[in-house]
């Protein structure tokens, strides 16, 4: 039996370094197609070509006529780019995979825990609206003409090179120098966090599988957290306890326009998610990745990754004046 052929659009990133990888090591045929600027590389045996996916000419080029078991892009966040993939892919995949957001589902939460049945409503956040709209305009495409989509809803996934908190590493600059950081609400609001490597298993478990064609999945784990124990843990993993002033997330946003809806349609509420759905088409999908567990390997790899230790001075500057 032939491998399965998947090309990954993109395929550099947090959820796709990690589903790449572990889909060629379950023998499947994995190319990504992307503009080779990452600094990840990409896992041994995988096929890597240069294009950029909005340029029709050079990814013509690249793939000269291919065909894929799979298709995933992993960078498509409007519904013009859905679109030009449906466009050029329709009759020449077995499957296309869409990763959407769990920042869609209704916000306000009306009630827990989140599936995939939840509402999709956010009037707060445009990214996730955007989402909202892929999402409809692929389900039209599979009810129409049998398009082979399946929809994932990520939420909050990391790994090694990300710090999975507001901030980011400036956050954890400030900790270490021991100047306060700004938290939103009072931290005590829930939030999943989920290991790249946990839902790596959860979205190879998808490909090519016959029982994800036409339907939705949200791919998170069972760990959550208060963001009080969130950066408690990151701080002693840094070597320093928080010092924690907290601000509405409405003031953080008024006081940062550019983060508009990032809060208040995502981060502020509490998530807690049912995986019941995945675990039924995915027996093994079973995340063991606790924050606990990895934050010492996040800062690690950024103490000996310098050129990742980059204080945004634009964050800064906003810690500086939520503080004042």
């Amino acid at each position: 039996m032939s491998a399965t052929k998947v090309l990954f659009i993109g395929g550099t990133g947090i959820i796709s370094s990690a589903a790449s990888a572990l889909a060629a090591e379950r023998g499947m045929e994995v190319t990504l197609l992307n503009r080779g600027q990452s600094r990840r590389a990409p896992a041994e045996g995988v096929e890597v070509l240069t294009a950029d996916i909005s340029d029709a000419a050079a990814v013509d080029a690249a793939l000269a006529g291919r065909e894929f078991d799979v298709v995933a892009d992993m960078i498509a966040f409007t519904p013009e780019q859905v679109q030009r993939d449906i466009d050029r892919f329709e009759g020449r995949t077995g499957q296309y995979v869409f990763i959407s957001s769990a920042s869609a589902y209704q916000k306000p939460v009306a009630r827990l825990p989140i599936t995939e049945s939840t509402p999709l409503r956010n009037p707060y956040w445009q990214y996730s609206r955007d989402k909202i709209a892929c999402e409809d305009l692929l389900a039209a495409a599979y009810r129409d003409r049998g398009f082979p989509v399946t929809v994932l809803r990520p939420s909050h996934t990391y790994d090694k090179w990300t710090i999975p908190a507001f901030g980011g590493w400036t956050a954890i600059d400030r900790i270490r120098r021991g100047e306060e950081i700004v938290v939103h609400g009072d931290g005590t609001s829930l939030w999943t966090l989920t290991h790249s490597r946990d839902f790596a298993v959860g979205f190879v478990g998808l490909l090519g599988n016959p029982l994800a064609f036409g339907d939705t999945f949200q791919i998170t784990s069972d760990f959550v957290y208060t963001w009080n124990e969130i950066y408690s843990i990151l701080g002693r993993a840094a070597g320093a306890a928080p010092r924690i002033r907290y601000a509405t997330s409405a003031a953080i946003e008024q006081a940062a326009p550019n983060r508009a809806g990032q809060l208040t349609g995502d981060m502020a509420h509490s998530v807690v998610f049912d995986n019941t759905k995945i675990r039924s088409v995915v027996p093994d999908y079973n995340p063991t990745t606790a924050l606990h567990q990895s934050a010492r390997e996040i800062i690690d790899w950024h103490d000996a990754h310098p050129e990742l230790q980059r204080v945004d001075p634009g964050m800064d500057a906003l810690f500086e004046r939520l503080l004042a």
